[in-house]
């Protein structure tokens, strides 16, 4: 049985993967998710898998070389998964020190760890063993409004955020371990993820929230910024493919072919709501465009990301396969049937659900 290890597997996408990852192998695999549970990490997330005898949580910081060593010394790990990392630009212009930290630091132990656990003692690897680190499209910078361009796994990194900067900077860490070590790494460079699970200051469930609360819809700017949008399942999938099939060393965009202004998407929300909700339900009166309120842009944000998925569709054949329309109505469907984990995760109610399951 393969065991995987999990970084950060508690928040949004960490946890549709071990979802797709179950739903694909069932009990063929083992996972091992490791979550510091900071604010987006959500253990709700995984209610329905913490069960099963071949899932474990672990408790841990990645930044804690004692515990992350601990967790390699006592299994054998084949493949790490590396997602754990702070992730919202706005918080990373007010704490950049916090980013840092645990996005570069966290990713160095990592990388030491694994690399202890899986070293010959004659040099080189064990066979079957690969880290795959979880990156995104924002580290390449802004593109020009130019439906043409596009970023390409060789576009130069021009970050201009912390966060995208810290990204940035693990990124260069795990091309240096596969450079100077040959390290069997690969490393996945994303767009815009959305779906289930998505923690609420995210502009697509904060949209979704605020709207079926009649509270305001903050806009950034002139709220044209181009975004491309992947659906987190679709997502899943590239990294399981590329964990499979993807060549050692190598970096793979994954793109959903989703390219869209953040005005557009909260017109398209608000829409879809007005569509999916019965008549007789009292929120349809205040879903209107009137919520939507421009507010200061946010410092150095970036004009338009837009990834071409050339390579990994042609390497491997992973192509996007939800749409937005359809993506976001699977999305508002999961919120109107998951209305009391929206409730929580916008309140911070879910921390206690650690507190509940694993303190007691």
């Amino acid at each position: 049985m393969r065991t995987y290890l999990v970084t950060g597997g508690a928040g949004f996408i960490g946890s549709n993967y071990i979802h797709y990852m179950f739903r694909k192998y069932d009990n063929a695999i083992r996972i091992i998710n490791v979550d510091a549970l900071t604010y987006a990490g959500n253990l709700e997330n995984l209610k329905d898998v913490e069960n099963r005898d071949n899932y474990q949580f672990v408790k841990a910081d990645i930044c804690d070389r004692d515990a992350i060593a601990k967790i390699f010394a006592e299994n054998d790990i084949d493949r790490v998964v590396h997602f754990a990392a702070e992730s919202h630009v706005d918080r990373s212009i007010r704490t950049p020190e916090v980013f840092v930290q645990t996005n570069v630091l966290g990713t160095a132990v990592m990388l030491n760890c694994a690399k202890a656990a899986w070293e010959l003692p004659g040099g080189g690897f064990k066979e079957g063993k690969k880290f795959l680190h979880v990156s995104t499209d924002e580290v390449y910078g802004s593109l020009p409004e130019d439906e043409n361009a596009f970023f390409y796994e060789t576009t130069p990194y021009d970050p201009h955020s912390p966060y995208s900067a810290s990204k940035a900077a693990s990124d260069l860490l795990v091309k240096a371990y596969m450079d100077t070590y040959r390290f069997p790494a690969n490393i996945t460079n994303c767009s815009n993820n959305y779906g289930p699970y998505q923690f609420p200051e995210k502009l697509i469930p904060l949209v979704i929230n605020n709207a079926l609360q009649g509270r305001k819809l903050p806009v950034y700017g002139d709220g044209k910024n181009v975004r491309d949008w992947l659906y987190v399942e679709d997502h899943a999938k590239a990294i399981d493919m590329v964990q499979e099939q993807g060549r050692l060393f190598e970096t793979y965009n994954i793109g959903g072919h989703n390219e869209k202004q953040n005005i557009e998407i909260l017109h398209i929300i608000l829409e879809t709501l007005r569509e999916m909700l019965p008549e007789t339900d009292p929120r349809r009166a205040h879903i209107n465009e009137d919520l939507i309120t421009y507010v200061e842009d946010r410092k150095g944000h970036d004009r338009r990301y837009a990834i071409a998925p050339d390579k990994i569709r042609k390497e491997i054949g992973w192509e996007p396969e939800t749409m937005f329309q359809e993506g976001i109505r699977k999305t508002i469907r999961w919120f109107f049937d998951n209305e009391e984990w929206l409730k929580n995760a916008a309140s911070g109610e879910y921390q206690k659900y650690y507190s509940e399951m694993y303190e007691k």
